[in-house]
């Protein structure tokens, strides 16, 4: 991709991340009055975020075609505030500014490799599933309770000949995904919303593009979500599967960053004690080779 491309690409995602977070407000959740009954777009007019935002119509038309290289931070912030911004799409939008700036921003680092400490963290952790993964969903690494747990991944024929497992890729173009994810549709939101994230802190990642055009062109379902220009952060939450072995699964989660290993975290899921999960996962623990250390997604 040249510089050019990128420069295109860029505006091209503030355009569309600006268009899309103006559609889904209404005059009314803006507090702003209404005037006639005959509206021609859903959400708010790009006058009407100039005034929320404290700027001039003509500013934020340019900054809706996606010139938004050199804007201050007093500037964002009117953005943030005017479009109601959560905490990850407020963050997007400073990504894409600093991606935006003439200045250019170099492509962030994604690790592919985990540290001898990160592997012996991963083993210590007998009895609860745990891998490690960058931002593109690789799977770089697991204890083998976390390969155990995450078998129909790990099984995937779509990894029989190549590498490495990707759950991204798993959900999308395995039909088994929807089996294993229970509330699928969530699940998918939530992955397309994270790659959407890792966009903008990493534009110029080539893996990351690549894995977004094989997506958008093989599946319909990812195609749709990417279209929305969501955001997410993926911290914590509650997991939902369905294990072949044991049955249904809500498993606690958490996603821990690792500063020193861009784009790299650990999930680990911790069932609550004496729950069915934990019972359950103590089964999967003895079918699984619980001698085994950490090792990386695909071998």
């Amino acid at each position: 991709m040249t510089d050019a491309d990128g420069r295109k690409q860029t505006a091209d995602e503030v355009s569309e991340f600006l268009r899309t977070r103006r559609a889904r407000i209404t005059p009314q959740q803006a507090g702003l009055p209404l005037y006639g009954g005959n509206r021609r777009v859903a959400g708010l007019r790009r006058e009407e975020v100039a005034l929320l935002a404290g700027m001039s119509v003509d500013y934020y038309v340019r900054l809706e075609r996606g010139n938004l290289g050199g804007a201050s931070d007093a500037v964002l912030e009117g953005l943030a505030r005017a479009l109601q911004l959560d905490e990850a799409e407020r963050t997007h939008l400073y990504d894409l500014a600093r991606a935006a700036s003439p200045s250019g921003r170099r492509p962030a680092v994604t690790a592919s490799r985990v540290r001898p400490t990160i592997l012996r963290l991963l083993d210590s952790m007998k009895d609860v599933p745990a891998y490690a993964r960058n931002a593109r969903f690789d799977i770089v690494a697991a204890n083998a309770l976390g390969r155990a747990l995450y078998a129909p991944v790990f099984d995937s024929p779509l990894f029989a000949q190549r590498g490495p497992v990707n759950s991204a890729r798993f959900m999308f173009l395995d039909p088994a995904s929807r089996d294993f994810w229970i509330d699928w549709d969530k699940g998918a939101d939530d992955a397309v919303a994270f790659l959407r994230t890792e966009t903008g802190r990493a534009p110029h990642d080539r893996a990351l593009t690549d894995l977004i055009g094989e997506l958008t062109a093989r599946s319909d379902d990812f195609a749709r979500r990417w279209a929305r220009h969501d955001v997410k952060f993926h911290r914590f939450g509650v997991k939902k599967l369905h294990h072949p072995l044991v049955g249904d699964l809500a498993l606690p989660y958490e996603a821990m960053e690792l500063p020193s290993d861009p784009g790299l975290r650990v999930n680990f899921y911790t069932p609550e004690p004496d729950s069915p999960e934990q019972r359950a996962l103590g089964l999967l623990a003895s079918w699984a080779d619980t001698g085994a250390s950490a090792s990386a997604g695909h071998n």
